[in-house]
């Protein structure tokens, strides 16, 4: 299930984990993986059971699980924020080869269009983009497929004004860098996370694995060479289908590798 209001990953009450662990273990996601930074608010209670369409209380055990595991505080008046710090540090590579890698990707599967649609930008998506919240953005969820089994599940988050000329037909046909570029976003740099995590209800039926399957999760915000943010992607990949290889004895830093 995909929420509306930015498209966060709802609960699957048909699962046998309580709601409130399955609200717990999407913040952590988002907090671990560098989506939620240090210091940023988390929803509030009233926020969440709106959002998850959950009671207040499920609302709150799932905040008291996030404080638990000290990945958050919570202060009376203040509000919950992030007080994780990652340990990871970043390897810097080559932008244009990285670039041409995901173009490469992107020409050698096919894609299906999922949904398309305008939602307003709320956490960690607006923080992302670097807009206020509320901001109007275009959403893309797409599949890529090759040789006829699916590869990857991809949520895109486009400003309004790139997303503008973006239609359902180039949409089907067109890598979204590609599509980018021709709205006018020369592409100049991007910050890339890569986790791993479990697949959800709407991965699974996306990827055609079981509900907690080992999943790679590559979350990843493109800036242009003027260093505006012009989109934020999440991508869960199958693993047994995708890997990303690491060389270090090369420029050629991130390459995917379909397996």
């Amino acid at each position: 299930m995909t929420g509306k209001n930015g498209g966060k990953a709802g609960v699957d009450r048909g699962q046998a984990v309580p709601l409130y662990h399955q609200i717990f273990l999407q913040l952590r996601e988002e907090i671990t993986s560098g989506e939620r930074a240090f210091g940023s608010r988390l929803p509030t209670e009233q926020e969440l059971t709106k959002e998850y369409e959950v009671s207040r209380i499920t609302a709150r055990r799932a905040l008291e699980e996030l404080a638990d595991h000290q990945l958050v505080e919570r202060k009376r008046r203040v509000g919950t924020h992030v007080i994780f710090r990652s340990p990871a540090r970043p390897i810097h590579g080559n932008i244009e080869q990285a670039l041409e890698s995901l173009r490469n990707f992107g020409r050698a599967t096919q894609v299906k269009l999922l949904e398309v649609d305008m939602v307003s930008a709320r956490p960690p998506i607006d923080e992302a983009l670097d807009l206020p919240a509320g901001t109007e953005l275009l959403r893309v969820v797409r599949t890529r497929w090759l040789d006829g089994e699916p590869l990857g599940h991809f949520v895109s988050y486009i400003p309004s004004d790139l997303g503008k000329a973006m239609t359902r037909a180039n949409l089907k046909t067109t890598p979204m860098l590609t599509l980018l570029e021709d709205a006018g976003a020369h592409i100049g740099a991007a910050h890339q996370t890569i986790s791993a995590t479990l697949a959800d209800a709407a991965v699974s039926a996306s990827l055609h694995v079981d509900i907690g399957s080992p999943i790679l999760r590559v979350s990843r915000t493109v800036f242009d060479v003027n260093e505006r943010p012009v989109q934020h992607i999440l991508a869960q990949f199958r693993p047994d289908r995708y890997q990303i290889r690491l060389d270090l004895n090369s420029p050629r830093i991130l390459e995917p590798q379909i397996i």
